[in-house]
């Protein structure tokens, strides 16, 4: 292997740093710093005629035009680089690693500076609205404060793509699991009310996600955001969507078995719920797997609770909508089963 000779295309400090490990894996016997100038091209750069120290040459390459030129195109590099996912055939690991060298490359020390430009590099939301792409710039402006090193940039990022996983998607299957009782939001296909609108009943049924108790989550766009997005659920095994039932002939929604709030049942004539999260009123950032939420339609809340009603031989547990009080009993842990 030859010694690396310096011609103003690495930073000056990388390669002083190199030298003094070659040549001290080699066990040379001369004078590093005199190898380090004979070294230098001096066809590029020229060198003070007295050089004393590694520190010395370091700034005396950093103060020739060869070094300006090479943070500049350095810095043009960083302003055109682009984080591009996994599933859009990217490498996280190398972009970070991409990122970093030309932050050093640049001399761009500042933290500040440094989330600027990785700002930058994020893909911003395109005319079609795409929200599956401002994801990344949304979740790391929500962190940029507490960001105080490049090792937290790093980290903080890290998480944001580790996040990314559980994104609940359009037409993602989803169970929703009833957090006070820890039953999950079923349906059995066929199996109608023998009261109120005597649609597909609704129910809170197993302490497991079986096959009744799956959702189709869908929207419009492809990532769904707090207090902005309406969703429909669509029953995996009967098709059927979940909402409430309006009786033209009485002018009200059908009341529910046994408490005589709303009826919730499938295929009714209102469909589109609004969710939020229970702890931040003004939450503004996209649904994930196990956030618990609050699922609201025509103005009501979803609830259930232990109270049981009766088809044939057969006791369900209790979902309605109510326009009371939020509490316990209507808060919702919603589970990524699988993407489309």
């Amino acid at each position: 292997m030859d010694i690396p000779k310096y011609n103003g295309n690495i930073h000056p400090d990388e390669w002083i740093n190199d030298i003094q490990k070659y040549l001290a894996l080699r066990k040379y016997d001369k004078n590093y710093l005199d190898i380090a100038i004979s070294l230098v091209d001096s066809n590029i750069i020229s060198l003070p005629t007295k050089i004393n120290s590694f520190e010395e040459l370091s700034n005396a390459l950093k103060e020739d035009t060869s070094f300006t030129l090479f943070k500049c195109t350095n810095k043009r590099l960083l302003e055109l680089l682009k984080y591009i996912p996994e599933k859009a055939g990217g490498n996280t690991s190398k972009f970070m690693s991409d990122f970093r060298k030309l932050c050093y490359n640049s001399e761009i020390n500042d933290i500040e500076e440094q989330k600027n430009y990785f700002c930058n590099t994020l893909p911003k939301l395109p005319n079609n609205n795409d929200t599956d792409c401002y994801y990344y710039l949304l979740e790391f402006i929500k962190k940029r404060e507490k960001i105080k090193s490049m090792n937290d940039l790093v980290k903080e990022f890290a998480e944001i793509i580790a996040d990314e996983l559980n994104l609940i998607r359009n037409r993602s299957i989803i169970a929703l699991k009833h957090v006070a009782t820890g039953k999950y939001l079923s349906s059995i296909d066929n199996l109608r009310y023998t009261t109120g609108s005597k649609r597909q009943l609704a129910f809170a049924g197993s302490p497991e996600p079986d096959l009744n108790a799956l959702w189709k989550i869908e929207f419009s766009g492809k990532l769904p955001m707090y207090n902005k997005t309406s969703i429909q659920l669509r029953h995996i095994k009967s098709g059927s969507v979940l909402g409430l039932y309006y009786d033209y002939n009485y002018y009200a929604y059908c009341k529910s078995p046994i408490t005589e709030h709303t009826e919730v049942c499938c295929n009714g004539s209102e469909d589109l719920w609004k969710f939020k999260h229970i702890k931040l009123e003004n939450h503004q950032g996209y649904l994930k797997s196990n956030d618990i939420i609050n699922l609201s339609i025509a103005k009501s809340f979803l609830r259930s609770h232990d109270v049981q009603f009766t088809i044939g031989n057969d006791t369900f547990q209790e979902v309605v909508c109510h326009s009371e009080r939020l509490g316990g009993n209507d808060e919702w842990r919603i589970e990524l089963i699988s993407q489309d």
